[in-house]
């Protein structure tokens, strides 16, 4: 393992990510809220240890491995995590406590949206700020691991693109080299960006608001300026440009750069993710705007914008909220809770399991009744015109059975900290899929949370946000013999 070449790029990474730190201590400086010391003490301590780390081993050399690979991967989140951890920690009349620091920059960066913080309206601007670009930031750097860097090592969702499956990966490789590939996404996620502050602009936010709810849509983290988040606009305007831009960053940015390139929207219809991803949330939509409407919950066209926002923030894991879908009649709660497992598409800002694990699951059960009834035939699971081999449908099993193993282990240990049912089942699922909202003590914030829960929390959001198994193998003996 070249420990010194990792402890390079740690480094590295860290002096980078000290100068995210700059636009924080600018806005402090604009609105005079008395914050930017913090800041300040975060950028010099963040900035020495990159220091520390990168300049003794600036001269290492060599060419990194798989297992390299992985844990400079691992290593990206949880180092910058706990750094990010610190302003939140030196911010004076609003420091958090270490923990409580933590979850809510791990939340950030992994586009969680959990947040302990109450009275968001009247924290510094600068902290409200922060926490906004921390998301973006988190989103961008998952777009880029999902399709950059982890089909390289052979996991992770678009590492079913590198098979026979038709999809953008396949039919349009973005570029030969990852450096170009990470540039082509950044321009993306810039440009989509942009255009989703703007919107909100035009919609009547104002530049502060429409910068960071710009930042946490597009990254569907769902962290907002506000604790009544969209919801404290009441403007359907605003809400029908975030239910659009939710639904872009839910489709993998792979694909928006195939349609880019070739100028054509006929690309998203063609892409079976795509095509899923669509009709799930209109069937959603459908039952839960219905529901709403027989059930007198609203009767006029608040059911109609509530049902419809809610399911698409939900479903995509963006975790946004413009009503309590908690206090909703009936099974409407838990429906939309359970839809949060399906996410986003593969090489999107979405949390989940993803969309194109859940369809060849859906396909592989079909041919499993098909052979009970034909034994002896021999029956393919196709995506679009294509077989898929059977190594990508064992993978498929083998990340499902991980992902609910680990789930019931950390909701024992959550509920062992002495949380109740409801709480710990909702907070770690909803963690798992970097969700944010959930229901019991927990639908209004985290705050209340035992400390134990909270570090099971962000273990849970860590694991969801790196596909599992990037995370896992650095746990086998295996990985570290050598």
């Amino acid at each position: 393992m070249s420990l010194r070449v990792i402890l390079r790029i740690l480094g590295l990474l860290l002096m980078l990510f000290s100068l995210t730190l700059v636009p924080p201590i600018l806005i402090s400086l604009l609105f005079r809220d008395g914050a930017w010391e913090g800041f300040a003490i975060a950028l010099s301590i963040t900035i020495a240890t990159g220091g520390v780390f990168y300049l003794p081993n600036r001269l290492a050399r060599k060419e990194l491995r798989t297992r390299d690979g992985f844990l400079i991967a691992a290593l990206f989140w949880t180092v910058l995590g706990l750094f990010g951890a610190l302003p939140l920690m030196f911010e004076g009349t609003y420091a958090l406590s270490p923990t409580d620091a933590v979850f809510e920059s791990f939340s950030g960066l992994t586009t969680t949206g959990a947040t302990v913080i109450t009275g968001i309206d009247f924290l510094p601007e600068s902290i409200r700020y922060y926490r906004q670009q921390l998301q973006w930031l988190g989103g961008m750097g998952i777009v880029v691991l999902a399709v950059a860097i982890l089909p390289t090592l052979g996991v992770g969702g678009m590492q079913l693109y590198r098979t026979e499956i038709p999809g953008p990966l396949k039919d349009y490789k973005l570029t030969p080299r990852i450096t170009e590939t990470a540039k082509a996404l950044w321009y993306i996620y810039a440009s989509i960006t942009l255009l989703c502050i703007v919107s909100y602009w035009l919609a009547g936010m104002n530049w502060f608001d429409a910068v960071g709810h710009g930042f946490s849509t597009v990254a569907i983290g769902g962290f907002s300026t506000y604790d009544a988040s969209i919801g404290h606009f009441d403007s359907a305007a605003i809400e029908l440009i975030c239910v659009v831009f939710m639904i872009i960053s839910a489709m993998s940015f792979s694909l928006h750069f195939a349609a880019w390139r070739e100028k054509r929207l006929t690309q998203y219809l063609k892409d079976p993710e795509a095509r899923f991803l669509l009709l799930f949330l209109a069937g959603l939509s459908l039952i839960t705007v219905t529901s709403l409407w027989l059930t007198s919950t609203y009767t006029d066209t608040l059911g109609l914008r509530h049902g419809l926002f809610q399911v698409v923030s939900i479903a995509t894991t963006s975790g946004f909220g413009v009503a309590d879908f908690s206090t909703w009649p009936g099974a409407l709660p838990l429906l939309l809770f359970v839809t949060a497992f399906v996410g986003g598409c593969s090489g999107s800002t979405g949390g989940g399991i993803k969309v194109i694990r859940i369809i060849l699951i859906l396909k592989q059960g079909v041919r499993e009744v098909l052979r009970l009834i034909h034994p002896n035939a021999v029956f393919s699971v196709k995506i679009g015109k294509v077989s898929v081999p059977d190594g990508v449908a064992q993978a498929v099993w083998g990340f499902f059975s991980a992902y609910v193993m680990l789930f019931f282990l950390m909701l024992l240990g959550v509920m062992a900290t002495g949380v109740d049912q409801v709480t710990a089942w909702s907070t770690v699922a909803s963690a798992l899929n970097n969700l944010g909202p959930a229901l019991g003590d927990a639908t209004s914030h985290y705050g209340n949370m035992p400390t134990q829960a909270k570090w099971i929390l962000v273990l849970a959001m860590l694991l969801g946000r790196l596909e599992i198994f990037t995370v896992l193998v650095l746990f086998t003996p295996a990985f570290w013999k050598g």
